[in-house]
């Protein structure tokens, strides 16, 4: 392999690693225009290792290329493909709630616990944007101490997929961090059974909340102000 095509290569993976962390980091709102042009100058690197960054992400559904629209946007999820997904989560968090049970130790659920005082102060200053990466981090969390890496690799692109949904709760924050304290009570007695039955009851809450109609989802391709 020459030269050039190994930093070919790792520049298309580092554009592709830096516009993930941006996504993950709620850089972009669900439905957002995303200014290749402007993107790359921020990154300081030239359009083409992140139009390769874009191509990968449009195939792991973060974000669309819509050529009627003129522009690549931040994917949306419509309230069936949400509820589509999240049923998908749930079924993989049975195996990811027994495998847990089973081999989290005590270090992990003090990081745990840690996060769950982080969430409360995210709460009370009612920051949803910050909530969302509290959220991803403390099911990463969770997911780590399975040990499987496939099954993290899995849950952890649902969560990705699921972001649009995420920053839209704020009303909800507290009813989740009720589920996540429960989540980890029961980790904490290595109960796969409970941890099974806590996991299934967050999915199935948000899930009723996303049938009520109480989420707002956001329309597709809105201009960022």
């Amino acid at each position: 392999m020459c030269v050039e095509k190994i930093i070919r290569e790792n520049l298309n993976s580092k554009a592709y690693a830096i516009i993930k962390k941006m996504i993950a980091n709620c850089h972009f709102k669900p439905g957002e225009r995303i200014n290749v042009e402007r993107l790359a100058k921020e990154l300081e690197i030239s359009r083409t290792p992140v139009w390769e960054a874009i191509r990968r992400l449009e195939q792991e559904g973060l974000v669309c290329n819509a050529p009627n629209k003129q522009g690549v946007y931040m994917h949306t999820l419509k309230p069936e493909e949400a509820l589509d997904l999240i049923a998908v989560r749930e079924n993989l968090e049975v195996m990811a709630a027994h495998l847990a049970a089973d081999n989290i130790d005590e270090q992990t659920l003090d990081a745990l616990r840690g996060m769950l005082k982080q969430q409360k102060l995210i709460i009370q200053q009612s920051d949803m944007v910050e909530y969302s990466r509290a959220d991803a981090g403390f099911h990463s969390v969770m997911y780590q101490s399975t040990g499987n890496v496939f099954l993290c690799e899995l849950l952890g692109n649902i969560h990705s997929k699921l972001r649009p949904v995420a920053i839209q709760a704020r009303e909800f924050m507290p009813i989740f961090y009720k589920e996540h304290v429960e989540i980890v009570d029961a980790l904490a007695g290595h109960d796969p059974d409970l941890v099974e039955e806590k996991c299934r009851k967050h999915t199935q809450t948000i899930m009723g909340i996303i049938r009520s109609g109480k989420m707002t989802f956001i329309s597709p391709y809105t201009e960022k102000p």
